[in-house]
């Protein structure tokens, strides 16, 4: 929790959202269109309360990368942004996702108006299946192509009840209760993207949603500045911004240069290429299939979300190809390499990926050759290193072909480096700003850019995770009011019933083993009848370990006959707990290990 305490280096600069210290808004004036692809339009006036606060809730997003999903209250109005979830690392192991924690929410679900979603990835999406209907089954509002990826995957859980998705547009105007929302076209690295204008009696509050800065984009329109100027004359009390590239300096990449690289590629390359991105990058998979058309190569789409992708955006119009362009991969034979292209899923080391199990000769219809060029067009996730490293260990194994986004600018990635956030902070020109989504560090850095480009450090804030933030005409104050947040973890058909215990017994179980020992005990006279016998896995190899076993069965012996002989009634809980400890401490002076003991003992 921080808050920014100094005096601006601009002084006291008039927000242009006052004048003359009075407040002043616009009221909108609109018509609602009932037509698919119209403009949804909403009449909307409203009162000027002097003395409103909206809160806002951080849920995820804010202290990681992923995980995204922000709530808004008014009064008896709520309305939601986003409901991402996170991919594990190698502190929760075994599990699938990660969500954030809803508690606060579903008690107060009667209030839900809606959802709002910024764009189709999973760390924005991936949540729903698992939250929404915990929440009242809120309508969901969201783009052509957010709709499309949320139905689809939608379809994986058939026990649910169906989702209520309201299609939306940049000249949209959505009125829940007190809350009138509005949207701006975002250039980030999937189509269909938009950042949020939420009208409020407090004032105007802006969430950019991810996004990034180009003026070149390749199959998508640039950002409307234009827009982002209207908005920011009517006066903006908040500004909440993107800060996953806050630490990089410069500016975006811009995806015609992205292009025209790897058509450089492409026209070197006379074997097959094999390019991995993510499967939601859709301007990229454009890109290398019409490139592909280009140099007369076909193309086999491998990996499902890909393909599940792929087949949605093109039912919607967001992406095309030649009808005999795309190829099934058990055709990659009937075409010589300088004829093929692959594009997968992967580049992220995921161990179930197509590029992995590619690489590992693991795919039933693709081997790598060494004549092939593999083009990893995806930027590192940060959790995801070690295994983006030993992928391309893998890789270069096999060939030394291989092009990624530090050796050549065949990715731009999706979000704004610094002068592109100090840009949007300049054209919007807020009274109070707030850093969003990824680690400390990142909204931390992004904080000082706004300090240099002249927001008040008083008027800008770093929130956290379940921290009640509270904004009126005159503050935004950090809270101490806190709601229930933390990880929930999604484990197969579970959710929410593996928590950290259960975790910390997974990571023991990683880092120094299991050691069971079993043992049979006559009831009457508490002897151990033969040796106990014991079973080791992730601790020591039992065969060149017989000594230590020796004296650990001695001493799970003695542990047992002494405890029985001084203890009556016997209570076996306490036998074992002792063995436990005792045997633990004993494992541990032998090994400097702490392997998991568990003893079981069997009365006869």
């Amino acid at each position: 929790m921080q808050t920014f305490k100094q005096t601006s280096r601009t002084g006291n600069r008039r927000s242009p959202y006052s004048q003359h210290g009075r407040f002043h808004s616009s009221p909108a004036k609109h018509r609602i269109s009932a037509q698919k692809q119209s403009p949804i339009k909403i009449t909307t006036d409203h009162p000027i309360n002097r003395n409103p606060h909206i809160r806002i809730i951080p849920l995820g997003g804010m202290e990681e990368v992923g995980q995204n999903m922000m709530a808004f209250e008014y009064k008896q109005d709520i309305i939601i942004v986003d409901m991402g979830f996170q991919f594990p690392d190698e502190n929760t192991p075994g599990i699938d996702y990660i969500i954030p924690d809803t508690t606060y929410l579903q008690e107060k679900k009667e209030n839900i108006r809606g959802v709002f979603i910024t764009h189709g990835h999973y760390d924005h999406i991936g949540g729903i299946p698992y939250i929404i209907n915990k929440i009242g089954n809120p309508p969901i509002f969201g783009t052509p192509l957010i709709r499309g990826i949320i139905l689809k995957r939608h379809e994986e859980f058939p026990n649910l009840p169906p989702l209520e998705i309201k299609e939306i547009n940049e000249k949209s105007c959505i009125k829940l209760g007190d809350f009138t929302v509005e949207f701006f076209r975002q250039n980030h690295n999937i189509p269909d993207c938009v950042g949020l204008v939420i009208n409020t009696p407090v004032g105007t509050l802006i969430h950019t949603g991810d996004f990034k800065f180009d003026e070149t984009p390749v199959y998508d329109k640039p950002t409307d500045f234009k827009r982002l100027e209207e908005i920011s004359n009517k006066g903006v009390l908040l500004l909440m911004s993107d800060s996953t590239d806050a630490e990089i300096p410069g500016t975006s990449i811009s995806e015609k240069t992205i292009m025209e690289n790897i058509d450089k590629v492409f026209q070197k390359t006379t074997g097959r290429i094999i390019a991995s991105s993510f499967s939601s990058l859709l301007n990229r998979i454009q890109q290398i299939i019409h490139i592909s058309e280009k140099y007369n190569r076909k193309v086999a789409i491998v990996g499902y979300s890909m393909k599940t992708n792929i087949e949605i955006a093109k039912g919607l119009g967001y992406l095309t190809y030649k009808k005999d362009t795309i190829i099934d991969s058990k055709r990659i034979k009937d075409y010589s390499d300088d004829r093929i292209t692959i594009i997968c899923t992967g580049a992220q080391g995921e161990p179930n990926a197509a590029l992995m199990r590619i690489a590992s000769q693991e795919h039933r219809e693709i081997r790598i050759k060494p004549t092939d060029t593999i083009m990893l067009s995806a930027s590192i996730i940060p959790s995801n290193q070690g295994s983006v490293q030993a992928l391309k260990d893998v890789i270069y194994k096999q060939t030394a072909n291989v092009l990624h986004y530090r050796m050549l600018d065949i990715h731009s990635g999706g979000h704004a480096p610094q002068e592109d956030l100090k840009k949007l902070i300049r054209i919007i020109k807020p009274k109070f700003f707030m850093p969003i989504y990824g680690f400390y560090s990142m909204r931390r850095v992004h904080a000082m850019l706004a300090d240099e480009v002249g927001i008040s450090k008083d008027n800008i804030v770093i929130g956290e995770n379940g921290q009640i933030i509270e904004l009126d005409q005159n503050k935004i104050e950090l809270t101490k009011k806190r709601v229930s947040s933390g990880n929930v973890m999604v484990d197969g058909l579970g959710v929410g019933d593996v928590g950290q215990v259960v975790i910390r017994d997974r990571q023991a179980l990683s880092n120094d083993g299991i050691f069971v020992i079993i043992s049979v005990v006559d009831g009457q006279t508490g002897k151990v009848k033969g040796n106990p016998d014991i079973i080791s896995r992730g601790f020591v190899y039992l065969r060149e370990s017989k000594d230590l076993l020796a004296q650990t069965r001695k001493r799970t012996k003695e542990i047992i006959e002494k405890t029985t002989a001084t203890t009556h009634p016997v209570s076996w809980d306490y036998v074992k707990n002792n063995i436990r400890e005792r045997i633990g401490g004993f494992l541990y002076t032998k090994t400097a290990r702490r392997p998991m003991v568990l003893p079981v003992v069997i009365e006869v």
